[in-house]
């Protein structure tokens, strides 16, 4: 692990013992949240994705590994494994060097040039390679024997392990990764045919497509392997200059022009156009592929976390409904728990217009459910739903908000919510859940598989097992850092907070429908299978409202309660007058209780707590208006100014809500009065923004929208 650490710590650019203990503390079963938040001490307080970089790195590494065990092993089996060869690969730390150095010993398929070693040619094919030989027919003749039907069957069979040996020098690979890292373009044109298909038309962009692989932006890569995935594109990658490769590979190889050289350099052609061009351009298009999965990943995820902590309503009893014209408006009442109390259906729109009797209902629902909140799904019927909902006069004041549905129909259809509602339809569960996601986003998001919540760039062709690692990562982040009332919480909540899981999330639930609330943390011991490590990664992040510790209800770890109790013990108070009383905490002179094993970090987040205990880090909820003049993509006007809210992130612009079917695109070029290299440094999920719009293609139903001088 110490040779690990060292090179983890050159990569990052962190002081190793920093890199040694966090890897020790992961090895030890502590989770990424509960390090970041509770060992700052041990990591000199590094975040959650320094700390994440870490593992990933060590994680590869570990792989490596694993991979030179196998290359040594294969080697040694065919008894080619020399001292030095055995030192060359224990010092390599390069994924691509490493194959590099075994392709030559790598077990293959019948290859050309193994056929043609199996006829005797492989001495032919080295005299060509000195290029010394005057007489070559005669040399050649000699050759002609058994399965060698001729000169030319010889010289081709001589050529072609020449052309191998080119493929597996590591000069001659190296030599082309650099023409290509220099000059590469990747070019895409459609396949003939295919141009005029209704599905081709949203590739028309890469028809005849060609730029610097460099410089291919991460989205427009990916709109390009799905294009080429779907049948609709052909794709290649190639260096500007192809000719420069073929002449630097005949200046290693071809000395002299004589008949030799000319066969060496008929070989050393067939070598970069039949192996080594194709080998390479895999490479590169691997390479760059990988490169804009993570950027991909990097921005789902980033809207990821600001989805998952939207501000919420809180506990409020609120009214949920998922709009429609020909099935109705689903509505269901929930209480502040968010408890399902009733549910019906309402016609106000066509075919059916019951619009009065549909408003007595709506009117009398929220006075006999004192429904202080409503939320309306933005799907079909949203604007009007909305129109017809702030129209009606209640007995009390309502706040009505539009709240997203993306997710919402994969939720309802699926176990989770069938086990949540088991006697009520999909519509149902889907009005459930608009009204729980304005009363707690991410207790209900969580519920959800994060690649269905459409906040992302090409999600379903980046590559999945990351996808699903960085948004798994994404969402125990989130929970940790808002926290869990452990007597409230789901089992799907509690499953990413730190150190549980299903089962242990199961099992809490179990035991307080069983036993009741919690009425301290360390109840929680008496949870089965919640052992102590289980316990030490959880608690900080599990609160317990009206716990007799008012500590219980605050981030501050358990571990630490000792230090708290002292404080409070040396200012002749209790804890909960600490709690109170900010003049008794400015009397708090934190050197005082440094100690071996805690130090300033942890005491000045200790305080921090003290001063705001269980504080939600979300924003307070605003109450949005889109503009009453604009229902359709119809009744849109260039230059017209609108209000917005930011309903996707990608890496070239944002998409904005403006009230319709249809998402506005402000690129990333007419989003600010200055230069923006990336989107989220100016914007994030759910702001509500001022646009206006530049133009609009009606028949691709597309809008484009700039926030220059407007924000």
């Amino acid at each position: 692990m110490e040779q690990f650490s060292q090179m983890i710590a050159t990569a990052l650019k962190l002081p190793v013992h920093r890199v040694e203990n966090t890897l020790k503390l992961l090895q030890g079963g502590a989770t990424i949240p509960f390090i970041s938040r509770y060992r700052k001490e041990a990591t000199g307080g590094l975040d959650e994705v320094q700390i994440g970089d870490i593992h990933t790195r060590y994680e590869k590494l570990c792989e490596l590994a694993k991979r030179k065990e196998t290359v040594l092993s294969t080697i040694e089996e065919q008894g080619k494994l020399t001292d030095t060869l055995r030192e060359r690969i224990s010092n390599c730390w390069d994924a691509t060097e490493l194959e590099d150095i075994y392709l030559p010993f790598k077990p293959k398929r019948k290859t050309r040039a193994e056929a043609a070693r199996q006829k005797g040619l492989e001495p032919l094919a080295m005299l060509l390679l000195m290029q010394r030989e005057n007489n070559l027919s005669a040399r050649v003749r000699q050759f002609v024997k058994g399965d060698v039907k001729d000169e030319e069957d010889a010289l081709k069979g001589a050529r072609d392990i020449i052309a191998e040996q080119v493929n597996e020098d590591e000069r001659a690979r190296n030599l082309i990764r650099n023409q290509f890292s220099r000059q590469a373009m990747i070019t895409s044109k459609v396949v003939k045919g295919k141009e005029k298909e209704e599905a081709a038309l949203k590739y028309r962009d890469y028809f005849d497509f060609s730029e610097p692989l460099k410089k291919c932006t991460s989205h427009r890569l990916l709109a390009i392997r799905r294009g080429e995935a779907e049948g609709i594109l052909k794709v290649s990658i190639t260096p500007d200059d192809e000719s420069a490769c073929t002449e630097r590979l005949e200046r290693q190889y071809v000395h002299g022009n004589g008949e030799c050289s000319a066969q060496v350099t008929e070989a050393v052609n067939d070598a970069y156009k039949r192996l080594l061009k194709p080998a390479i351009e895999t490479e590169f298009s691997a390479l760059s592929k990988e490169k804009a999965d993570e950027e991909a990943i990097r921005v789902f995820a980033e809207n990821l976390r600001q989805l998952l902590l939207a501000p919420p309503l809180g506990q409020k009893r609120t009214m949920g409904i998922d709009p429609g014209y020909r099935t109705g408006c689903k509505v269901v009442c929930l209480d502040a728990q968010g408890t399902l109390l009733h549910n019906e259906a309402i016609y106000p729109h066509p075919p059916k217009s019951e619009t009065a009797l549909a408003g007595r209902k709506l009117v009398k629902l929220v006075e006999q459910y004192k429904i202080e909140a409503i939320a309306i799904g933005n799907g079909t019927a949203s604007r009007e739903t909305e129109r017809f909902v702030t129209s009606q006069r209640y007995d009390r004041e309502v706040q009505v908000f539009v709240v997203s549905e993306d997710g919402a129909s994969i939720y309802s259809a699926s176990k989770i919510a069938r086990d949540e509602f088991p006697e009520y339809d999909v519509t149902v569960r889907g009005a459930v859940s608009i009204g729980r996601r304005l009363m707690d986003p991410l207790a209900e998001l969580v519920k959800i598989d994060a690649k269905s919540i459409g906040v992302g760039q090409y999600q379903h062709d980046v590559d999945q097992s990351k996808l699903k690692a960085s948004l798994d990562q994404t969402v125990e982040s989130c929970v940790n850092l808002v926290g869990v009332n452990v007597n409230t919480a789901s089992k799907h909540l509690l499953t990413y907070v730190s150190g549980l899981g299903p089962t242990l999330a199961q099992n809490i639930v179990d035991y307080r429908t069983e036993n009741g609330a919690f009425h301290s943390r360390k109840e929680l011991l008496k949870v089965p299978r919640m052992g102590a490590k289980a316990f030490e990664q959880c608690a900080g992040f599990l609160r317990i409202p009206q716990a007799d510790n008012p500590l219980d209800n605050s981030a501050v770890h358990p571990e630490s309660y000792a230090i708290v109790e002292k404080m409070a013990k040396d200012l002749k108070c209790s804890v909960a007058d600490l709690i109170k009383n900010k003049e008794l905490r400015s009397q708090i002179d934190i050197k005082n209780y440094v100690t071996d094993t805690v130090g300033l970090p942890t005491l000045t987040d200790i305080l921090q707590e003290l001063d705001k205990p269980g504080r939600d880090p979300r924003q307070k909820i605003q109450v949005f208006e889109f503009d009453k003049n604009v229902q359709t993509i119809d009744d849109l006007r260039e230059g017209m100014e609108l209000p917005g809210i930011i309903n996707n992130i990608t890496n070239f612009g944002c998409f904005v809500d403006i009230g319709i079917k249809e998402n506005g695109l402000v690129h990333i070029s007419q989003l600010a009065d200055k230069f923006v290299s990336d989107p989220t440094t100016v914007v994030s999920m759910h702001q509500h923004v001022r646009v206006r719009v530049l133009s609009i293609d009606h028949e691709r139903k597309r809008i484009q929208l700039t926030m220059k001088g407007l924000n």
